[in-house]
């Protein structure tokens, strides 16, 4: 510091420093001994270099009442919330398509509880993202409502913020990135919840209440680890994607918001030959659809959100030519590839979210239909699969279709967002099969009494394959092209080539390049 400069240029630049990590050194070791980094460490890693502008860096807690001035300005550096804007991959997209904002609540000052001044630094940079259009990371961790935050005497609960009605009326407008690392308690967790997306490391709780507050509900004495645990929370759909750690997790926001930042002009991508071989001859036989989709896909363009909740559908983004694309696809290592409720779930979510941001889908098709039976009725499948069509017939991007193998019933069409009729193009690979239900079960329902009829067990069930094989003959993909129930069969050598084709007449660019 220039201790011989002007007197009011070194005071603020004293004043500015006792909110860094150098000046708190005791909190950033403290944050270090546990494995986490700190808020500014985290900020530094999000946004490009020398970009970040911060807002109200010199705010305090709101207890100057009870306590020393020079104490809260730095164990209560800008109230716990660092907040500002910045670009974010600036050399992967471009200065004018890089623009961002960044939210990152400070544990290491009074746990990053939402205080007085924390509110008002929330609502000004979520209104400053709502004006000018700006993506939102926002880093969650923190214990809720403040209520030690003294110096304000004229409200009673509290309740007349801003901040979560502000916050939730961001959905589809700008897109909104939620990270976590560590707790994540009450005020904090539904800030998380209402976001977008969610990241959340495996060093994560995250619950609508807290230990404290759960025991004042007279609910039961827990500890903190014991509410919301990374396990559950990602079982259950609340988080998109896990991380390793924080370091992990803002790389993983950076590649996530990248995809609504636009195309990229440079991409790899693997020999297409091998589509021909992932779907195995034995139309029976599993397969691996990631597989598939990485090899589709540009080279490291996959991620997927959700992994373990609603298994039968996989979502997540790639790039094709360097252009992002929403992609939904079934996944039939997991029931067959047959849509659940939960499933259905995650994919409406999804849908509408990527219909909100202009992000065009691709559906890889292969599915039984929807699960049925009674455990499937027991959660609520009706109301939560037809939420799928739904989110299908609200969809104003286009959507293009691929059939891997199977396309039967009312769960196909609702992977193709209603009907085979809704896609700009819906094409088979030459595995692909059709019918109004699974052939087996079609089979032993339309012709039960002519099997019913065959007393010896052996001619029976060689009937009844001969039944499924002129099924099969009937459904298959080239004569569903042929009675037009889809556009075409294609090699799947040139799914990339057909899809690319396909967005371009719906008024997508077919490369990155035709933007730049």
């Amino acid at each position: 510091m220039d201790k011989d400069g002007r007197p009011e240029l070194n005071a603020l630049r004293e004043r500015q420093a006792k909110t860094l990590d150098d000046f708190r050194s005791e909190a950033r070791d403290k944050r270090h001994a546990r494995g986490y980094r700190t808020a500014r460490e985290n900020v530094d890693d999000l946004a490009d270099a020398d970009t970040f502008q911060e807002y109200g860096q010199l705010a305090v807690a709101a207890q100057r009442s009870r306590r020393d001035y020079e104490d809260l300005q730095s164990s209560t550096a800008a109230d716990g919330i660092i907040t500002g804007t910045c670009t974010i991959n600036r050399d992967l997209v471009g200065e004018a398509r890089a623009a961002a904002a960044i939210i990152v609540n400070d544990y290491a000052v009074l746990a990053g509880t939402q205080g007085f001044f924390h509110h008002q630094k929330l609502d000004r940079l979520c209104e400053l993202a709502l004006s000018h259009k700006l993506p939102v990371v926002m880093f969650t961790e923190g214990g809720g409502g403040r209520p030690g935050d003294t110096d304000v005497t004229t409200q009673i609960a509290g309740l007349n913020v801003n901040s979560f009605h502000t916050w939730a009326a961001m959905s589809g407008v700008v897109p909104r990135i939620a990270v976590n690392n560590g707790y994540c308690f009450a005020g904090n967790a539904a800030l998380f919840g209402c976001a977008d997306f969610t990241i959340a490391t495996r060093a994560s709780w995250i619950g609508m209440a807290g230990p404290a507050m759960i025991e004042g509900g007279g609910l039961g004495k827990f500890e903190p680890t014991a509410i919301g645990p990374i396990e559950v929370q990602e079982k259950n759909g609340v988080v998109d994607i896990v991380a390793a750690d924080e370091a992990d997790a803002t790389l993983i926001a950076r590649q996530l918001l990248s995809y609504f930042q636009g195309p990229v002009s440079t991409w790899e991508v693997g020999p297409q030959d091998a589509l021909r071989e992932l779907v195995p001859e034995e139309r029976r036989w599993g397969y691996p659809v990631r597989r598939i989709i990485e090899t589709l896909a540009d080279e490291g363009s996959f991620l997927e959100l959700r992994r373990i909740f609603g298994r039968s559908i996989i979502t997540g983004f790639i790039r094709i030519e360097g252009r992002p694309v929403a992609l939904i696809a079934n996944d039939c290592q997991q029931m067959g590839g047959a849509v659940d409720a939960e499933a259905s779930d995650k994919a409406a979510r999804f849908l509408r979210t990527c219909n909100a941001f202009g992000l065009p889908v691709l559906s890889l098709t292969d599915t039984p239909g929807f699960m049925v039976g009674p455990a499937s009725e027991e959660q609520a499948a009706v109301r939560r699969m037809s939420d799928l069509f739904l989110a299908g017939a609200a969809m104003t991007v286009p959507v293009v279709a691929i059939f891997l193998r199977k396309g039967y019933g009312l769960g196909a069409m609702a992977m193709t967002g209603g009907s085979f009729l809704r896609p700009v193009y819906a094409a088979a690979w030459p595995t692909g099969e059709f019918g109004g239900m699974g052939l087996e079960g079609a089979v032993r329902l339309g012709f039960s009494k002519e099997l019913e009829a065959v007393t010896d067990t052996a001619e029976r069930e060689a009937l009844f394959d001969r039944l499924v094989r002129e099924a099969y003959e009937a459904g298959k993909a080239t004569e569903a092209a042929a009675h037009l129930e889809i556009d075409a069969v294609i090699d799947p050598a040139q799914t990339r080539t057909v899809i690319l084709r396909a967005f371009a007449a719906a008024g997508w660019p077919s490369s990155a390049r035709a933007e730049n």
